[in-house]
């Protein structure tokens, strides 16, 4: 700790005094959720060739779900981006052209950097004996991520119409989101879901995602308070119970393997029940979080996931991937290569969480240079990335 503290205090003294260190925390805390989720919810079985393929607990420990329900915190990042969007949006002394391909410019280079990075890495460990269905599962972890980076784009493009929505309805301008949903999950599953078309859960994309972002907006524009947020976390609350109760919705927030329903491809409105208690608690908790957030020791860790929130996003399968693949040549490894379907899979796939860590830093500390502007990177560079990244987004696709 000691050689920490000068690194503490420069993150300190550099931190403006204006700074909402709530927003931070609570976007800190939903990054972390998604790479523990993965990590924890994930697993991998070996066949017979020594290839790996995914697995979950859940398949075998459905009472573990209400895990998901926790590492599930999707909502509470839409609704930081929401906030921040709108602030920034209100600003945007370039005008929101200039504003929006700031934004998408940002989420962007992280994710062709990973994926030129991945069209490489299969073409070198197909050289090298690699099994392909390892490397098809490992395309499909990278991939998993990545989709959220598009629906988040999209969502931005709407920040303007949002903000419109929010000065005129308040933190009721969601409302029809949830709505649309409940509808389409209606057809879908209900008396007449035999006659329903397979496109019909797509509809659910947008306003299922964009829900929150427009919570978020609300609150931003300074128009849901204290009662409102505990309208929303209770609502949330009390519609997440109905939906399992009454309902029967599935109770795992993310894919079970072998389940006919899921939860999140595409959100359905449980998805919505939770991200409204999320939201709803976040508010209520802005203050307290903040002055929590004023000690120095505990601001630090929060700046740095915030300034390498796209790496962990893009590259936290990665890290897992790296411990994974190799440890594949050594037959059953508990945890890692073994069938998660044991209290001591589980025990040891904790274990293993800071090994995954310590990869995700490593390999993050090469990683972050497609974060930032590329300023001193040439066009014939910048076409490669891109040429190699549609590479790898060809080869992803044609797994599904």
């Amino acid at each position: 700790m000691k050689a920490l503290a000068p690194l503490v205090a420069r993150i300190e003294a550099s931190t403006p005094h204006h700074r909402d260190r709530a927003i931070d925390g609570l976007r800190a805390l939903a990054l972390l959720a998604v790479p523990t989720g993965h990590w924890m919810l994930g697993g991998f079985t070996l066949d017979a060739d020594g290839a790996l393929h995914n697995a979950s607990p859940l398949s075998a420990f459905g009472a573990f779900a209400p895990v998901s329900w926790v590492l599930q915190m999707l909502g509470i990042f839409f609704l930081v981006g929401g906030y921040a969007s709108a602030l920034s949006y209100r600003r945007r002394p370039g005008g929101t052209a200039a504003w929006l391909k700031g934004r998408v410019a940002r989420l962007g280079r992280p994710v062709l950097g990973v994926a030129a990075v991945w069209a490489a890495l299969i073409a070198v460990l197909t050289a090298a004996g690699v099994p392909e269905d390892t490397l098809r599962t490992g395309a499909t972890l990278v991939v998993q991520p990545l989709w959220f980076v598009g629906v988040y784009v999209v969502v931005t493009a709407l920040t303007p119409l949002c903000a419109r929505a929010a000065r005129r309805l308040g933190g009721w301008a969601a409302a029809p989101l949830l709505l649309s949903v409940a509808t389409v999950d209606l057809l879908r599953y209900g008396p007449y879901a035999d006659a329903m078309p397979s496109w019909l859960s797509v509809l659910n994309v947008l306003p299922g995602w964009l829900f929150a972002y427009q919570l978020g907006v609300s609150w931003g524009e300074g128009r849901i308070g204290r009662r409102g947020a505990a309208l929303l976390a209770a609502g949330g609350a009390v519609l997440f119970a109905v939906l399992l109760a009454v309902f029967h919705y599935p109770a795992s927030m993310v894919g079970v393997p072998g389940e006919a329903r899921t939860n999140s491809h595409p959100p359905s409105l449980l998805v919505l029940a939770l991200a409204s208690a999320q939201s709803g608690a976040a508010i209520l908790l802005r203050e307290r979080l903040g002055r929590l957030l004023a000690r120095p020791a505990l601001w630090a860790p929060i700046v740095v996931v915030n300034l390498s929130a796209m790496t962990i996003l893009c590259w936290h399968q990665s890290a897992m991937l790296a411990a994974a693949v190799p440890m594949s040549y050594a037959g059953a490894v508990p945890g890692l290569t073994t069938a998660p379907d044991t209290l001591g899979w589980v025990a040891a796939r904790t274990a293993l969480l800071p090994v995954f860590a310590v990869l995700l830093g490593v390999i993050g500390r090469y990683a972050r240079v497609f974060e930032p502007p590329w300023r001193d990177v040439g066009a014939a560079s910048r076409a490669t990335v891109g040429v190699l990244a549609l590479g790898f987004t060809a080869f992803a696709l044609g797994l599904t």
